[in-house]
This record gives structure tokens, sequence and C-alpha cells, in this order.
């Protein structure tokens, strides 16, 4: 990524909303190279969607799913959890959890449908649950 790669990024990270026309005019670059370079950075993988933020208490109802199961396939659960758009977030951890799971869902029984999904992959062991209540520090932006 050069600087103006940066550039779009940045912006694109502070409104993912925000007109390509605008982009051009703060990245001093034409309308159609910063198209190209959007869609570059789309098909490179360094943008990876575009998502709104969600404040003040209402909307998404989020969780934490601990995954426990018989067999190490790291690699196949990520890509079935891949497939749930409500899961944010996948880590594979140190410790008796295998993996961790962020999800986002619109409702609690929307969770609890993507719990459901989680529980019916191959080889899971166990899934448990940990409910955000609050947020109290995101330094991610």
């Amino acid at each position: 990524m050069d600087k103006f790669d940066r550039q779009i990024v940045a912006l694109l990270a502070a409104n993912a909303r925000m007109a390509v026309a605008s982009i051009a005019r703060e990245v001093s670059l034409s309308r159609s190279a910063v198209s190209e370079r959007i869609r570059q950075l789309e098909e490179r993988g360094i943008i990876r969607g575009y998502h709104a933020r969600i404040g003040g208490g209402g909307g998404a109802v989020r969780a934490y799913f601990e995954l426990h199961y018989h067999v190490h396939r790291c690699e196949q659960y990520a890509a079935l959890l891949r497939a749930i758009p409500e899961v944010k977030l996948c880590y594979t951890i140190s410790g008796e959890t295998d993996m961790l799971v962020y999800v986002e869902a619109a409702s609690m029984i929307r969770l609890d449908e993507v719990r459901g999904q989680i529980e019916n992959m191959p080889n899971i062991k166990t899934v448990k649950t940990h409910m955000i209540l609050s947020e109290l520090i995101n330094n991610l932006g």
C-alpha cells in the first residue's frame, strides 16, 4: 500500500459511505483512479467490507462464543464461520478453549439461531456464550 491507499483506507474507515468524488478531492486523485484503487484494495482483501456502527446501546446484541471441539480443525471451522454474517471476529487461543468467536446479531432470537448453527457444525463439543453487557474501553476505532 502506498500513501494514497493508506489515505483512502483511513477515509473509508472513518466514513464508509464517503462518496468517491469526496475521497478523490481529499487525496488529490481523479475519481476513476480512486475507484480503481478501492476495487484493488477490495480484491486484495485489505478492504473486506463496509459496516454501520450502531451506538447508544440500541441495536446489536453482542456476545463471545467459546468453542470446544473434538478434532483440531481451526481452518475448517473458520471457513464455516465466515459464511455467517453475524460473526465479526474469530480467534484461536491458548488454554482449554479452542476458538473464541465474536458475534453481533440484530436480536436475541438471531443470536440464538447463530449459536444453533455453530453447535450443529461437525465435531463441536461445547459452545459457551458470554454476553456483552457494556463496553468500558474501545481503542479499536
